[in-house]
């Protein structure tokens, strides 16, 4: 008995001390309460694009999954945040066109209308050059949904982040198309929470800048801010002075992108927060590793200060996220994890330890040395 004993109080202080030398490797995580994964297994084998809302009735994120990105049979999955776990994901939205004809499903995107319906946007369509817009509502917080809907032709509706709501009450959903044009960002606006819509362009400086997939930030002056996924080996940025209808020529900021994915939020103190893979691709490349997965903040969305590292594993990948602010003042961030599964992180952003991003270069911490990433990434 005694002998049992102490190989359980040995093994303890092993793990214990492997949580110690854990929390010490890895300085970056600072301020995160909760890391966890919405589901442990699916019936399809890759997952991706996820998004997250907040609803009267709890937290409730979507993402595409299926056999494969592309495959026919990704589907639109929902699942709600309910006495403290997440229920098992709901096929919600397919591209059943007939009989004979089905597409993929890709990108939803959760808006929760102020004391309104929650509504789900998603494409449907072949690939991102020629998908089309589509939303659904819930009254419920995505217990249940209504019939599928198409946007007005031309329409595509938030493409990867969420829609931003102005003291005005015009709704502007970031987008962006992939045809024949080439990359570019656009913006469309609602008076009425999605029945009608107007769109603005971001007009055309200089040529060699490819963008899409904004996501819209406020700024104490009364700008509005667009920070975009490049071509261009870094995110790219557009501002606004009139309430997004008109917007400057895109140009460069000063942090690094792998052609991945990026999301982004206004915070209650007026921050402004970021969530991105800072990864320079070497060389001349356009397209990076999607790992680390990475978090800035900024109080004028010029001067970035790096906060958080959510994932830093030499297995990619970790993209495409999602962020929020709750009511309680907590951040949560969603992304794919591998195509594997979707994550759940929860951060409290008063407890971030910040430091300047200089040069672009994440800043280097004694004792600790992200792994090296061998390869490039193949992922869409």
């Amino acid at each position: 008995m005694l002998k049992k004993y102490i190989a359980v109080l040995v093994l303890s202080c092993t793990l214990g001390m492997g949580s110690i030398y854990a929390q010490s490797a890895t300085p970056w995580r600072k301020g995160i309460i909760t890391d966890e994964f919405i589901y442990e297994k699916a019936p399809y084998k890759e997952c991706h694009a996820a998004t997250i809302a907040q609803t009267p009735a709890g937290l409730v994120a979507s993402w595409f999954g299926g056999t494969k990105e592309r495959n026919p049979d990704v589907c639109i999955w929902v699942s709600r945040y309910e006495n403290g776990k997440w229920t098992e994901g709901v096929n919600v939205a397919n591209g059943i066109q007939n009989d004979s004809l089905r597409y993929p499903c890709w990108n939803p995107v959760l808006y929760q209308v102020p004391k309104g319906e929650l509504i789900l946007f998603y494409k449907i369509g072949p690939k991102p050059s020629n998908w089309k817009g589509y939303y659904k509502t819930s009254k419920d917080g995505g217990v249940t949904w209504s019939a599928q809907e198409a946007l007005p032709e031309g329409y595509l509706g938030p493409i990867k982040n969420k829609p931003v709501l102005l003291k005005n009450g015009t709704l502007i959903s970031p987008t962006s198309t992939e045809g024949e044009g080439g990359w570019r960002v656009h913006f469309e606006m609602s008076a009425d929470f999605g029945k009608t819509w107007t769109m603005t362009h971001v007009p055309e400086g200089d040529k060699t800048l490819k963008a899409i997939q904004p996501s819209i930030l406020f700024h104490k002056d009364g700008r509005l801010q667009a920070l975009c996924r490049s071509q261009n080996r870094t995110i790219l940025q557009t501002w606004s002075a009139d309430n997004g209808k008109t917007w400057s020529p895109l140009e460069k900021t000063n942090l690094p992108n792998n052609n991945s994915g990026t999301d982004a939020v206004t915070l209650k103190d007026g921050r402004q927060l970021l969530v991105y893979n800072h990864v320079l691709p070497p060389g001349k490349l356009a397209k990076g590793a999607r790992t680390p997965l990475n978090v800035a903040v900024s109080k004028d969305g010029i001067k970035w200060y790096a906060a958080l590292i959510l994932e830093d594993s030499p297995i990619s990948q970790y993209s495409y996220p999602a962020v929020i602010q709750t009511d309680d003042g907590l951040v949560h961030f969603v992304y794919t994890w591998r195509r594997e599964r979707i994550k759940h992180v929860v951060v409290n952003p008063k407890k971030l330890k910040l430091v300047e991003i200089k040069n672009g270069e994440w800043p280097k911490v004694e004792g600790y040395t992200l792994p090296e990433v061998k390869g490039e990434t193949k992922d869409l």
